[in-house]
């Protein structure tokens, strides 16, 4: 038969380029939402933190105003122990600095106003009378020793309001609170100067004993911040002398977290202390908020997360779009391969160029083949978009599968074409299954199809019916390289080849297309690995029985390529 078909000599075109900006990669805008994520937790920290130490400000600031309105407090209910009964003496100025002074005994109704001592031993507490002019001290009461004298004379100096002398050594537990009378010199320059004081001296629990009548004098703190607590619950208190012994301590027990600058009291000698116990701390207004760090790493962590969920979906579009387009590649040459094998054999019909009768049958035979080639691949598409869409239906029939799966063998020997591969079949001729004949077509031609591809040049390949308790079992096993284990699953996808190269066939959707099928009859589909090597791929589907039979056919072995 002779074969002349040329085409002209073309001049390729050069392809045309054009240059477009390079698109920012969604990896990169992923990678920079990640990190916008991780600066945002961290600004959310450090701005938690941030409110944490200006709290903890705050509240050693309220701890150093709640030690300054003790002192005041304090200071107000001595004033108003003592102002009334120093106010005979102390309360208008002298006329001249040669008067005479009132005794003691004057103001000794000051000592019935303060409060006994803790011991219960009163001794020791005498009102007194301190002369700036001569130094001299006279006393009223209890005795005074002279050491007590001296020690008044020594200690007692003018001072503007309520003044106070600490004692020190054998006179430690004792305390001289007073007020300064003065006179008043008239004239040019009119002044009043100090002429003497008059007070009490009184043991140091004594005292105590007034500042703890001090304490719900006034709130220590606005309510808005307090919430109705209590002086005595909201913060530890502690009032010290000059020599820095305890005077005086109240409250709950508290560290120094959250303690104040003392707050001291020149007049009296006193220094005050505050602290908020963190009990007390946790419900005030200004306290620290509770740590949002978990919940951040948290938020922190799904932002990750989702970022390589999206990353890895990301990659599977772009594998996706490789496999389609390999595809598009793939399908395009298995078009291709048909059409010029049909359109060169009809052109060669056409302007007669064929000797005899039997280069004529044979041409038409190749165009019959290719043909059916490229109705298989185009019915393989159509399929494979109806599955795309939903759209894939079965009308199962109970019938015996093994005339079916022989017609569909015979139907099969012109897609075998050239291949030196041989097909042997093991039928079991009493299985019945409800089954599409359609579909199962589709399914063992695709399967035969895929055997003969890549069941190696030379060989057999075994197409086997069986009954597996009420499953029929349809094998097609080629005796080729087989299907790594990692595989095993990947190739029933869309698009997926194990063989890329350019001189392997295929379009990638076969094996898609049998597994949509199967599963549209409620069955499944798998690969093993035969003993002897290749591949052997299973089909299961549901539903089957055994039907008689007088005498089964023998087994059929068909040589390809037909003659």
């Amino acid at each position: 038969m002779r074969r002349s078909w040329t085409s002209p000599p073309t001049r390729p075109l050069a392809p045309l380029r054009l240059r477009a900006p390079a698109p920012l990669r969604p990896s990169v805008l992923l990678a920079l939402t990640l990190l916008l994520a991780g600066l945002l937790a961290f600004e959310a920290q450090r701005a938690t933190r941030s409110h944490r130490v200006t709290a903890e400000r705050a509240l050693r600031d309220y701890a150093t105003v709640a030690a300054h309105e003790l002192l005041v407090s304090a200071s107000e209910e001595l004033d108003d122990l003592l102002a009334p009964a120093l106010a005979p003496v102390v309360g208008s100025p002298g006329a001249s600095p040669y008067d005479s002074l009132p005794a003691p005994a004057a103001v000794a109704t000051a000592l019935e106003l303060m409060p006994a001592c803790i011991e219960g031993a009163d001794a020791g507490r005498f009102v007194f009378a301190v002369d700036f002019r001569n130094g001299s001290v006279a006393t009223a009461g209890a005795p005074a020793p002279a050491a007590l004298r001296e020690w008044l004379s020594r200690t007692v100096r003018p001072v503007d309001g309520l003044g106070s002398a600490w004692g020190g050594g054998p006179e430690q537990d004792r305390v001289a609170l007073y007020r300064v009378k003065t006179i008043r010199y008239s004239g040019f320059g009119a002044h009043e100067a100090p002429l003497a004081a008059y007070g009490v001296v009184v043991c140091r629990s004594a005292l105590a004993a007034v500042l703890s009548r001090a304490l719900p004098r006034r709130a220590l703190l606005p309510s808005s911040v307090t919430g109705g607590i209590p002086n005595a619950k909201l913060a530890a208190l502690e009032v010290r002398t000059p020599d820095g012994s305890l005077l005086w301590h109240a409250g709950p027990s508290a560290g120094s977290e959250y303690a104040g600058a003392p707050a001291a009291d020149s007049a009296r000698g006193l220094t005050a202390r505050a602290a908020f116990p963190p009990a007390v701390a946790a419900r005030l207004a200004l306290v620290e908020p509770r740590s949002r760090l978990p919940v951040l790493l948290l938020l922190l962590a799904l932002t990750g997360g989702l970022g390589v969920v999206a990353f890895r979906q990301l990659r599977r579009e772009q594998e996706l779009a490789r496999l389609r387009a390999d595809f598009t590649s793939s399908v395009s040459h298995e078009l291709r391969t048909p059409l010029t094998q049909i359109l060169l054999y009809a052109e060669t019909l056409e302007l007669g160029r064929v000797d005899g009768e039997d280069e004529r049958r044979q041409a038409l035979g190749v165009i019959v083949q290719e043909a059916r080639r490229l109705a298989h691949l185009v019915e393989n598409v159509l399929q494979y978009s109806r599955a795309e869409r939903r759209g894939t239906l079965v009308h199962p029939e109970r019938r015996p599968l093994a005339p079916l799966v022989r017609e569909i063998v015979e139907r099969f020997a012109p897609l075998a074409g050239s291949a030196t591969v041989r097909l042997r079949t093991e039928l079991d001729e009493t299985v019945l299954a409800p089954v599409d004949a359609d579909a199962l077509t589709q399914i063992l031609l695709n399967l035969l199809d895929n055997a003969f591809r890549h069941g190696g040049d030379a060989g057999a390949v075994v197409l086997r019916l069986g009954l597996h308790d009420a499953v029929a079992r349809i094998e097609v096993e080629d005796g080729g390289p087989g299907v790594p284990a990692t595989m095993r699953e990947q190739i029933w996808a869309p698009f997926v080849r194990i063989d890329r190269r350019p001189s392997v066939p295929g379009s990638g959707i076969g094996l898609a297309v049998v597994r949509e099928l199967v599963r549209a009859h409620g069955g499944e589909c798998r690969v093993e690995q035969p003993a002897a090597g290749g591949a052997r791929f299973v089909v299961e589907l549901p539903g089957a029985a055994r039907a008689s039979l007088v005498a089964p056919p023998p087994p059929m072995e068909a040589p390809w390529p037909a003659s």
